[in-house]
């Protein structure tokens, strides 16, 4: 898969694909159907897993030679030692656990760097969506109350705050529109996607 065909299927991947390293070790949580990995595997020559407990999202891994390991993310990252990883990507994936500071400390545990996305729940429709008295749905969010999977609602600043107290440091942070581009100007209310690439922060 090259850069215009990541680009095509996902907009937002292909914009977060530029942080991470050629030759990295990567581990893709919440992985599913492999685009990402398949990418930066045949683009960047990187290595490495995905997770993914989605039955259905198997066998499209499998499909595109992404090795993948069927495991609920809430169970923990035993099976990885610390530090394995030069890169561990959470992608669109965080604000579905239950447990969201578990999961990151286990990230910051066995990657040198992460790199985090999730929906921003202070992107301007949704705070218009719910002053008309309505759950948001969005590209970003695109479920109805009823059937979202997504536990956790987290604006970017809420997400900054919850970083630093598991003791990782913002290297870089952008906000994308509906279309991938980043946002500039008022990110916090014009930004669907929250990106940020994070390392353990060091210890004086």
């Amino acid at each position: 898969m090259n850069f215009n065909e990541l680009t095509a299927l996902r907009a937002d991947l292909a914009f977060i694909a530029h942080w991470v390293a050629p030759g990295s070790q990567v581990l893709d949580l919440g992985c599913g159907d492999g685009v990402m990995l398949d990418y930066l595997q045949s683009a960047k020559q990187c290595a490495g897993y995905g997770v993914e407990i989605d039955d259905a999202k198997i066998p499209a891994c499998i499909g595109r030679n992404v090795p993948v390991i069927q495991q609920d993310l809430e169970a923990g990252l035993a099976i990885f030692a610390d530090n394995a990883f030069d890169s561990v990507l959470c992608l669109s994936a965080l604000q579905m656990m239950k447990n969201v500071e578990g999961v990151l400390r286990d990230i910051a545990r066995v990657g040198a760097e992460a790199i985090v996305s999730f929906p921003n729940f202070a992107y301007w429709p949704h705070r218009f969506a719910l002053l008309r008295g309505r759950m948001p749905v969005s590209r970003s969010l695109p479920y109805e109350w009823y059937d979202t999977p997504n536990l956790r609602c987290a604006t970017i600043h809420d997400f900054q705050d919850l970083a630093n107290e598991v003791g990782l440091e913002v290297l870089e942070f952008v906000a994308l529109n509906e279309a991938g581009k980043p946002v500039n100007f008022l990110p916090n209310w014009r930004g669907s996607l929250a990106v940020f690439r994070l390392r353990k922060r060091a210890v004086a």
